[in-house]
């Protein structure tokens, strides 16, 4: 095992509602890297600011959903688990949502601690996966071509 401490997981929540922002960070701030965002414009001004892995947002907002909000940033934010929490249930759009890989997760509202902290647990397991498989492509990829550059002289001699 390594000594090196891991680093929090850095969450981005988004909600038109400050009580649930006050809420969200007094209950896992402890546990976590909390930002908050009172709408999907000051969302994307901390993104271009902040790192995040995991952004959790309300599906109903006044100017843009949570969903709209999710996929106008993927092109940009592609990295971070994305899980969508609302109090309304529009379960097609949710299931879409998720078969396209617009979100990893869905939560209801009011959300319980236990399960929102497991939920967020798990993401982050898949992120961190996510990331090595990256990682492992990245090597791959450079060592093909050396490969091929040492096939293309042994090829020349």
């Amino acid at each position: 095992m390594s000594d090196t401490p891991q680093k929090p997981i850095r969450i981005l929540y988004i909600d038109d509602e400050e009580i649930n922002l006050q809420a969200f960070k007094s209950t896992f701030k402890r546990d976590f890297k909390i930002l908050v965002a009172l709408s999907a414009k000051e969302a994307r001004e901390i993104l271009k600011e902040q790192e995040v892995d995991i952004i959790i947002t309300d599906q109903r907002m006044p100017v843009e959903t949570g969903l709209d909000f999710l996929v106008s940033i993927m092109p940009n934010y592609h990295d971070p688990i994305r899980i969508l929490l609302t109090a309304y249930t529009d379960i097609q759009v949710v299931s879409d949502a998720i078969q396209k890989g617009i979100i990893y997760h869905y939560l209801t509202k009011p959300w319980d601690e236990d399960y929102l902290r497991n939920i967020i647990h798990n993401a982050y397991e898949v992120y961190n996966l996510r990331q090595e498989n990256l990682k492992l492509k990245r090597e791959l990829a450079i060592a093909k071509d050396q490969l091929d550059k040492i096939s293309g002289q042994n090829q020349l001699s």
